[in-house]
């Protein structure tokens, strides 16, 4: 069956108004599929679906829940090169890379069904006026999950598990780039038991105006999104109208932190692994690389040297490491930061040029000397762009570190495990690598402060998102 119309109530639809849109292969620029375009029609019909499965959901065990959660990470198991392949056509990464996607994807759904059983309340004794205080947590109420195209599996997983496990409905609208591999999880989960209407899944190219109707509908009690910080204000706002839960995963602008006295090779693998996984199309991708004065030489050259093994091309081909980026608008923005920064004094070390053909390409790029003017220093890159600075003093580059409106992660090298431990309390972001270049894990909560969000995804707190505490006063 051809999974590209809307999914509503366990049911394939054409949409409301029939509207269709096309989605791209990156890496060809031809057309992979045409999708149903969801309108606020369809969005009625998906919250009813899901406001009517939800009270029987709800009303079950925690364990009848898990051990729904659970087949739907053996069935993703089983059939990760499926989901891998659809990953790389819509999106563009390197076959290891969108397997590796798949994988992480799936354990969302193990570690919830984990989870799903662990919604601990509590019974204690007031101790001022002797009552009894009894703590539960209960499922929130309808979420609308928005989420991004540069991890079209596991920014959907990572959201749908956590709001099964708490008792949720859910209505998600994934990115208009890459729509096909969330719709592509549907079956699997008809397979493993998600009633239908419990999740409802709608492509649209009016995002803005669908998902602000969802938004003000009185059944929606929660919104996550994982997206853009300009794109998530306006959430916020339309949010505010009605007191929503919100749990916003947004921008970065990640540090990444070499010592004098850093292993070298850790530190060169470490700053690959955060900058070129997925291509650096991810707001954890280490944005800002400072190193310090002692080192810099030799790490920029091992850094280049690695970044220049790389083969870049379709990620179908096994033997490729770096696909295209996701669209012409992302290439482009990629290489006006690079030519920015050159024109201000940076070095090309190595890459730097746009290939010629078809597909959205830009080969991985090491940028030394960037100065603190040029515009990738305060944006994310988005792509696979190394720009490298050095420091000399420890206070001064904990400050450069810190002067941003994101918060989200940062990266910090070095041998000395009590300067490292200093500095990454000293960092003001919601996670820190230390001596890793992989933050990222279904059993850690992720997130960040400032303007890189509100909430936590994964850990324990990613059901706490999808749940509302409520608290009994009793007296026996």
């Amino acid at each position: 069956m051809d999974f590209t119309d809307l999914y509503i109530n366990g049911q394939w639809k054409p949409g409301a108004e029939g509207t269709r849109f096309d989605v791209l292969n990156p890496a060809t620029e031809e057309v992979l599929a045409s999708v149903a375009s969801a309108e606020i029609a369809d969005a009625d019909a998906a919250l009813d679906a899901a406001e009517a499965a939800m009270a029987d959901w709800a009303a079950r065990t925690p364990r009848q829940r898990s051990e729904v959660l659970r087949k739907a990470w053996e069935l993703m198991t089983a059939r990760l090169d499926h989901f891998a392949k659809l990953i790389t056509l819509e999106n563009g990464k390197a076959g290891v890379d969108a397997r590796g996607e798949a994988a992480y994807a799936a354990e969302f759904f193990r570690w919830f069904a984990e989870e799903a059983v662990r919604a601990d309340g509590l019974i204690t004794h007031a101790p001022a006026s002797g009552a009894r205080i009894m703590v539960q947590h209960k499922p929130a109420g309808l979420a609308v999950l928005v989420t991004p195209w540069n991890y079209p599996a596991a920014m959907g997983t990572r959201k749908i598990a956590p709001a099964l496990a708490a008792g949720c409905g859910v209505v998600i609208k994934p990115a208009s780039e890459t729509p096909l591999t969330m719709l592509a999880l549907m079956p699997l989960l008809e397979e493993a038991g998600v009633p239908s209407g419990l999740v409802n899944v709608l492509p649209s190219k009016r995002t803005g105006a669908l998902v602000d109707h969802m938004l003000h509908d009185p059944r929606v009690r929660v919104v996550s999104f994982t997206g853009s910080t300009g794109v998530g204000r306006k959430l916020l706002h339309s949010a505010a109208d009605q007191v929503l839960k919100p749990a916003m995963e947004l921008g970065g602008n990640a540090p990444c932190v070499v010592f004098e006295d850093a292993d070298i090779e850790t530190a060169v693998e470490g700053t690959m692994l955060a900058k070129m996984r997925n291509l650096g199309e991810a707001c954890t991708a280490a944005n800002r690389i400072y190193v310090h004065a002692d080192i810099a030489e030799a790490f920029t050259r091992r850094l280049a040297e690695e970044m220049g093994k790389l083969k870049l091309g379709d990620g179908t081909d096994p033997s490729v490491d770096v696909g295209p980026l996701v669209n012409a608008e992302t290439r482009d923005k990629v290489a006006h930061f690079v030519e920015d920064a050159v024109a201000k004094g940076a070095k090309i070390e190595c890459g730097g040029q746009l290939p010629d053909g078809t597909g959205f390409f830009y080969p991985p790029t090491v940028l030394s000397g960037v100065p603190e003017t040029a515009e990738c220093v305060h944006d994310e890159i988005f792509g696979p762009v190394a720009a490298i600075q050095s420091f000399t003093d420890q206070e001064d580059v904990i400050r450069r570190a810190n002067d941003t409106e994101y918060g989200l992660v940062a990266y910090v090298f070095t041998e000395d495990m009590k300067r490292g431990l200093q500095v990454c309390e000293r960092l003001d972001y919601g996670m820190v690598g230390l001596n890793r270049g992989l933050v990222s894990d279904p059993a850690a909560p992720f997130g960040g402060t400032k303007q890189s969000g509100l909430g936590r995804e994964g850990g324990h707190e990613g059901m706490l998102e999808f749940m509302e505490t409520q608290y009994i006063s009793a007296s026996w």
